[in-house]
């Protein structure tokens, strides 16, 4: 009897040990291909067409393939797609970083247009997408999908991919762009996924004006409350940073309190089921504007650095991975013996992410044109194109809601289901690919850098630390003494109403300096000690 046992005991440790050693394997060759992907990126820098997510994707679908021909058609990918994976590792690095290195200056110049584009805009095409599918999708059978079903149809493709347009689109060319797609792409990601847990936690077998009434308060909520526990974030690691000042002792401790309180707001909205997207968002903004003063010099180029390598690292993981989940067999399955029908859904959903996006750009365009007096403020035709091209991509976020929608009781047992991931992956690969590929040259034609944006890059400030490298100059706005520069107040309502860019922005810097900085600390208003992060003029505002 005792031999039985620790017989048995061996060979189940056996079995651990190969199946921990299988994961070992696979956790080397895929590090392996983000080497790769990280080297081809690199000598395809100067490329008219590729980017590094198009890179990623082409070596996530031929290491599929590989896989594919030696398990003789049983797996294509080395690792299993995780939501969890997902929204709780790799997004949070690329958003933060995203608000952690945006010029602040541009966005909030454009932000209710911004807005209008990322929340309005999406509601109009969650609503052309949802309308759409449902009237094509009942008139050939694929399965059968309930009202739910469409209406997360609406949410999922309605959410841009904010990682790859920001990779098309350059900040220092382009800022108007860059700001307007670039703050779209993470307001839209907020609102399609607080769209999509709504469809899943509201009763849609009854909808009346309750209902309605109910969602839309619940969306209002969500985005205010989300926003205001980032903005508390950000200015609790600030105030912590500036009154204990952590680089006396030890620099370690400030870069990994920034670190901890950035994850930790991404988390504290998981936990409170509000839009963590959002979150961690704003929460970047403001501690680029103020904890990001507060340390050491050094400090400064180690968070920049870690922020940028892990939003960086993130990014090729999901496409890398997206290349190879694409040629899983087992989604492909049950759609096999109908291609001409898959391929007929994704090009009905191709098109109606295509209309559903002109349907908010061009009329919200001209909307927000009539509201500015300055041409170089205005979104011109050309422009508007462009906006419209960049954000036809989708990318993981997509994938991720469609696999929560449809693969809940698994792609195998309901046809609609195989359906609906198998088209979702068709056109994530379809629109990055090709839309992606297309997207650069597509810019330099209709937006030549020299004739439309030389005077907003001259007028944009340079980084408060501009000898340390590039990287260190797209996030920080440089500030003005407000003491030497005599800003014209506004005389009447329809003046501040008229040039409403300067004078809020004016009001708001007062505000700031007044109230706000003395407490959180940032540029000019950190106490002055010896080997302290201000500049040697800093403790003047004092």
């Amino acid at each position: 009897m005792a031999l039985d046992l620790s017989s048995m005991a061996l060979e189940s440790v056996g079995m651990v040990n190969t199946s921990d050693h299988a994961s070992v394997v696979s956790m080397n060759l895929f590090v392996a291909l983000l080497c790769a992907c990280i080297l081809l990126g690199h000598l395809l820098e100067e490329s008219r067409w590729m980017n590094e997510s198009i890179t990623a994707l082409a070596i996530g679908l031929c290491t599929g393939i590989v896989i594919l021909l030696t398990t003789k058609g049983k797996s294509s990918h080395l690792l299993v797609f995780s939501e969890d994976l997902f929204f709780i590792y790799l997004l949070p690095p690329i958003i933060f970083n995203a608000g952690f290195q945006v010029k602040k200056k541009q966005f909030f110049r454009n932000f209710m247009t911004i807005m209008m584009f990322g929340a309005v805009g999406t509601l109009i095409s969650f609503a052309t997408i949802s309308l759409g599918a449902m009237h094509f999708f009942r008139q050939f059978s694929i399965g059968t999908l309930k009202i739910g079903d469409y209406l997360a149809l609406g949410a999922i493709f309605s959410a841009t991919d904010s990682v790859c347009t920001l990779q098309v689109l350059n900040q220092d060319e382009t800022p108007l762009l860059y700001s307007l797609v670039f703050g779209e792409g993470v307001v839209n990601d907020a609102t399609s996924v607080v769209l999509f847990n709504a469809i899943q936690s509201f009763d849609l077998s009854h909808i009346n004006t309750s209902t309605v009434m109910q969602f839309i308060g619940n969306f209002l909520y969500l985005f205010a409350t989300s926003t205001l526990l980032g903005v508390v974030a950000g200015l609790l690691s600030a105030y912590v940073i500036r009154k204990l000042y952590f680089g006396r002792h030890s620099t370690d401790r400030e870069v990994a309190l920034m670190i901890l309180m950035a994850y930790l707001s991404y988390m504290l909205a998981e936990l409170f089921y509000l839009s963590a997207i959002l979150t961690v968002f704003f929460c970047g903004i403001v501690m680029s504007h103020y904890t990001w003063h507060n340390v050491t010099e050094s400090s400064r180029v180690t968070t920049k650095h870690t922020f940028a390598t892990l939003s960086f690292v993130a990014e090729i993981f999901i496409f890398l991975y997206v290349g190879m989940d694409a040629l899983d067999i087992d989604k492909w399955r049950f759609v096999s013996d109908s291609p001409a029908k898959s391929l007929k859904a994704s090009s009905i959903l191709l098109a109606l992410v295509m209309v559903g996006r002109a349907a908010f750009v061009f009329p919200l365009s001209f909307l927000s044109n009539l509201t500015k007096k300055s041409p170089q403020d205005k979104i011109h035709l050309k422009q508007q194109v462009t906006i419209w091209w960049a954000g036809l991509m989708r990318g993981a976020v997509s994938m991720a809601l469609a696999y929560n929608q449809f693969n809940r009781s698994g792609h195998n047992d309901l046809r609609a289901n195989a359906y609906m991931i198998t088209s979702t992956i068709t056109v994530v690969l379809f629109s990055t690919v090709v839309f992606g590929l297309m997207t650069k040259p597509l810019v330099r034609i209709l937006l030549p850098t020299s004739k439309h944006f030389t005077s907003m890059t001259s007028s944009e400030p340079s980084s408060p630390k501009s000898f340390i490298v590039p990287l260190l100059t797209n996030g920080q706005d440089s500030e003005v003494n407000i003491r030497s520069v005599d800003i014209p107040r506004p005389t009447s309502l329809r003046l501040l109403l008229s040039t409403p860019s300067h004078t809020v922005h004016h009001y708001w810097r007062k505000f700031d300096n007044a109230f706000m900085r003395p407490v959180f600390g940032g540029r000019g208003f950190v106490p002055f000690v010896p080997g302290s992060p201000v500049e040697q003029n800093g403790h003047q505002w004092n």
